[in-house]
């Protein structure tokens, strides 16, 4: 039967072992992670199938409220001496732990598997988890950003939907004529100003983030950091990276086709876009297992739009890695062989949740369902070649913290872009300093 226990809670259970395996490959082990509700009954889901396809092993799952509560009860638990076994990280944040030596690395163990190979995996994701010349995590998805849109509000409204090829421009100008207020005429402009007083549906939802500005600024030719193995600062201050946070920011002031700050604060994109309030949503595979409940309208995917003349794609995947202070680690390393091999990608890929790391898994039935939204799953696959990810250095996490303030500013006040700029070199650079390259 599936646990949920505290993060700090000490106590392992040991089962009895069978002839061929070794001392503590029948051990529970305690797997840490986070996700909305639909996401982790995912898991709970993969972790029911593993005690069933290995005779009762069990997975004792701790569940985080989210990424920053995973990352202080890891952190917390590590220092303490009591980690979890195994837990499920996004290669953005994972360096942190890897430069202290907090990730046992996997090699040894994957030259010996014979049901897990690296070469049966995408390697945009494989590479993500590398540290040093070692595979330290073995990842789940090879997700990247893609728009959601909602098709019956499209149809409603006569609007053509999003296609591959589509240019920055194109989006805007859908956006445009997405944003409706409560009579259905166009809303343009400043004239969104009101809020929802004055905006019943907007066009557009999009974080004011690094990772939903990187693949604009790739898309154009340009680069984020100086150097994306080891960067020392941001280049935003350089064309073309300069113009597409110009014209990002302008979304919401110059164009009015993303909701407020304060909109958003009473009801994120997510929500607004279940309850057919938002046309279009930039996110990634992960609300894909939220959106399969709505039953109100039909909803599916389109390519990321190109702001320059190629297509570019960031990498969203998340890994389990097994913490070098577990003291189950063969029991840990079962349940990987599990989870990342062809039966546990198909179990979760069929709940929504990712686009399998496993290549062949991917372009199955388990991911590809036509009878399972969104309708145009092949999106994710298309965009793999393009996919490139951001530098994970140990204190990238840091890095996101410190631009979010700045970026919501730029994007909901209206801060001059020469300040905006500055105030990112400035908050970044000492923190850009300190970090440590994989």
């Amino acid at each position: 039967m599936r646990k949920i226990i505290a993060l700090l809670a000490t106590a392992l259970l040991a089962a009895g072992c069978g002839a061929a395996e070794t001392a503590d490959t029948r051990q529970a082990i305690r797997l840490l992670v986070f996700g909305a509700p639909e996401e982790l009954q995912a898991y709970r889901t993969l972790v029911d199938e593993y005690a069933k396809a290995s005779s009762g092993a069990e997975v004792q799952l701790v569940e985080a409220s989210d990424r920053e509560d995973l990352i202080t009860r890891l952190s917390t638990s590590i220092a303490g001496g009591s980690p979890p076994d195994v837990f499920l990280m996004n290669y953005r944040f994972y360096g942190q732990f890897a430069a202290k030596n907090a990730v046992e690395p996997l090699d040894d163990r994957l030259a010996k598997s014979t049901v897990v190979k690296l070469t049966d995996l995408y390697p945009q994701a494989t590479e993500a988890f590398q540290w040093q010349g070692r595979q330290l995590c073995l990842p789940q998805n090879v997700s990247s950003l893609a728009v959601y849109y909602n098709r019956t509000l499209f149809q409603k409204f006569g609007v053509a939907e999003p296609k591959p090829g589509w240019t920055w421009n194109d989006l805007l100008t859908t956006a445009t004529a997405m944003t409706r207020n409560a009579s259905g005429a166009i809303v343009r402009g400043t004239e969104s100003e009101g809020g929802s007083a004055r905006v019943a549906v907007y066009g557009l939802g999009v974080e004011p983030t690094l990772i939903r500005i990187a693949p604009l600024v790739w898309s154009a030719g340009g680069q984020i950091v100086d150097d994306e193995r080891k960067p020392t600062r941001f280049t935003f201050d350089a064309s073309p990276a300069r113009e597409v946070l110009r014209d990002f920011v302008a979304l919401r002031l110059a164009y009015g086709v993303v909701p407020t700050d304060e909109e958003v604060e009473a009801e994120n994109d997510e929500s607004r876009f279940s309850n057919g309030r938002l046309a279009m949503l930039l996110s990634s595979r992960r609300v894909t297992t939220t959106f399969r409940t709505i039953k109100d309208f039909e909803w599916d995917v389109a390519p990321m739009p190109m702001y320059g003349k190629q297509q570019a794609g960031i990498l969203h995947s998340d890994a389990y890695c097994i913490t070098s202070g577990s003291k189950a680690k063969d029991a840990a390393w079962r349940f990987l062989e599990y989870a990342i091999g062809p039966e546990g990608q198909r179990i979760v890929a069929a709940t929504g949740r990712t686009v399998p790391s496993n290549i062949e898994v991917s372009k199955s039935r388990a991911f590809l369902d036509p009878a399972q939204p969104p309708r145009n799953a092949q999106v994710f696959l298309d965009a793999v070649p393009t996919i490139r990810r951001v530098p994970t250095i140990s204190t990238w996490p840091e890095i996101e913290d410190a631009t979010g303030g700045i970026l919501e500013n730029a994007l909901y006040r209206g801060d001059k872009l020469d300040d905006v700029i500055r105030h990112l070199d400035e908050q970044t650079r000492p923190i850009f300093t300190r970090g440590i390259a994989p």
